[in-house]
């Protein structure tokens, strides 16, 4: 089977969907989060953006799961190390979130997701990434510690950015 590039993407991002949308699905009869979940997990996610916007790799190693996954804005796939290797890539001017949503799925999980305006000065020969992205991250709780397990950045608007 021949998968050019474009179909890759696709395909990567068809399944980072099923995945979210199938851990979505088993929080039928999970009531909504409790304040402290809600607190910790916007706390960690605020964390997580602030090292990302330092490219903090050492943080990063020890927040990400072993099994960690990122499915770029551009519909690349990553595992834990390829992802933070690549830390500083990109020059990233804003990360400005709003909009958060703390999802249980059951004690130890949970998914917290967002809008962003996005700000990343334009790399040699690549247009800026999408201005506003949605962000979907998945949280599991190792211990007495949160792991981001996943993590999905989307356009959420198309045509001219």
């Amino acid at each position: 089977m021949n998968l050019r590039p474009m179909n890759l993407r696709r395909l990567n991002f068809a399944l980072s969907f099923l995945l979210l949308a199938t851990a979505i699905a088993g929080t039928a009869q999970t009531s909504a989060p409790t304040d402290a979940l809600a607190r910790a997990l916007t706390a960690s996610e605020k964390t997580l953006i602030e090292a990302k916007k330092k490219d903090d790799k050492s943080f990063f190693n020890r927040i990400l799961a072993d099994n960690f996954t990122l499915v770029g804005v551009d519909g690349s796939l990553h595992e834990k190390q390829e992802a933070i290797d690549e830390l500083g890539d990109s020059a990233l001017l804003e990360l400005t979130p709003y909009d958060t949503k703390v999802v249980p799925l059951d004690d130890t999980s949970a998914i917290v997701t967002y809008d962003a305006v996005v700000r990343e000065a334009p790399q040699e020969d690549q247009g800026p990434p999408p201005r506003y992205q949605h962000f979907s991250s998945v949280w599991v709780k190792q211990g007495d510690q949160w792991k981001l397990k996943f993590h999905q950045a989307t356009a959420a608007h198309w045509g001219d950015w």
